[in-house]
């Protein structure tokens, strides 16, 4: 039995690229440039192992260049129950500069047909999770209700369903009856399926109507402004760690595998908030899907500053709007 599965239909071997400084149409030599197996399953399986958790992976792999994610997986002692298709998965570019700026150029995946998804059910059900991480991209040939469409079916199988997706498969899965345990949008993946957030007010106001309806634990991520957490317990928000920057590429997965690791413990929910904000400032200072050693996530965790998100709203109000500091996004 896994404890957590991670689900990746779309998942790319993440080639990061540093440079000094990025100039759109301009000529660039490249300081450095490392690749990592990636897709967001792929990094929350990567950072739990790390954290000595009991963690399997699985979706669809081009079998063409798979050596990168078998690698990955050996090391990590990560179980590997990924589909094999032919062909090879993508390669998405990262152009990270000193500053914590990173450039997104995601490349198309391989089309997966919709015939292959009860292939892919029969893995998770070998897998028997406890905890089931839906996450990332939809590629072509499926059709946008596919997360909510498994979400539905493994939570109504007693499994807890955490959804980290964006833009229409994310709306879809929203309206549903059948919703997830959990969902981590961040503020603009939110707004864009349930209307503007005009302030932190309105955006406490949405996660508290999304738990009403439903789920049990929601967490919006807010780039250099932290994290907001809602659930039964109450709602409360969490402050970014000032930490060096050497990648941000992967640190709103982190944060998932954080949430994961307090899941699987039954955490509080202020522990849920110091874990997932540890995990995604530790994974700020890696290049790839990796974190410090677990006595400096704990650390970290219990760094992080723990507010109620009333307070947090008042003393934004209060303090007008300073000015955010670059420390990586979360998202």
């Amino acid at each position: 039995m896994s404890a957590v599965v991670t689900v990746t239909l779309n998942p790319a071997i993440d080639l990061t690229v540093g440079l000094d400084h990025l100039t759109p149409g301009a000529v660039h030599r490249a300081n450095s440039a490392i690749a990592n197996a990636g897709g967001k399953g792929v990094n929350v399986a990567a950072c739990l192992a790390d954290w000595d958790a009991n963690v399997s992976a699985t979706g669809f792999l081009g079998a063409g260049n798979s050596h990168a994610f078998e690698q990955l997986f050996q090391e990590k002692s990560v179980r590997d129950s990924f589909i094999r298709l032919p062909g090879e998965t993508r390669i998405n570019v990262k152009l990270t500069e000193p500053d914590g700026r990173t450039t997104d150029i995601n490349l198309p995946g391989l089309p997966i047909d919709a015939d292959l998804l009860p292939s892919l059910n029969d893995r998770i059900r070998d897998l028997e999770p406890s905890l089931l991480v839906l996450s990332g991209s939809l590629p072509a040939g499926l059709p946008s209700s596919v997360w909510a469409d498994m979400a539905g079916y493994w939570q109504a199988r007693g499994v807890r369903v955490l959804l980290d997706i964006s833009g229409e498969p994310l709306r879809v899965a929203l309206i549903r009856d059948a919703l997830p345990f959990a969902v981590k949008p961040n503020r603009d993946e939110l707004a864009a399926v349930m209307g503007a957030i005009p302030d932190d007010a309105a955006l406490l106001d949405q996660a508290r109507a999304l738990h009403r309806k439903g789920i049990g634990l929601v967490v919006v991520s807010l780039g250099s402004q932290g994290a907001l957490f809602v659930s039964e317990e109450g709602a409360l928000h969490a402050a970014p760690l000032k930490v060096g920057v050497v990648s941000s590429v992967g640190a709103g997965d982190a944060m998932v595998a954080g949430l994961c690791a307090g899941l699987i413990e039954n955490a509080s929910l202020e522990r849920l908030a110091r874990l997932s904000t540890a995990f995604a400032a530790g994974k700020l200072r890696k290049i790839g899907p990796h974190l410090p050693p677990k006595e400096d996530v704990e650390a970290l965790a219990s760094a992080v500053t723990i507010a109620a998100a009333e307070d947090w709203i008042m003393y934004g109000r209060l303090a007008g709007s300073p000015e955010e500091g670059r420390i990586g996004r979360m998202s």
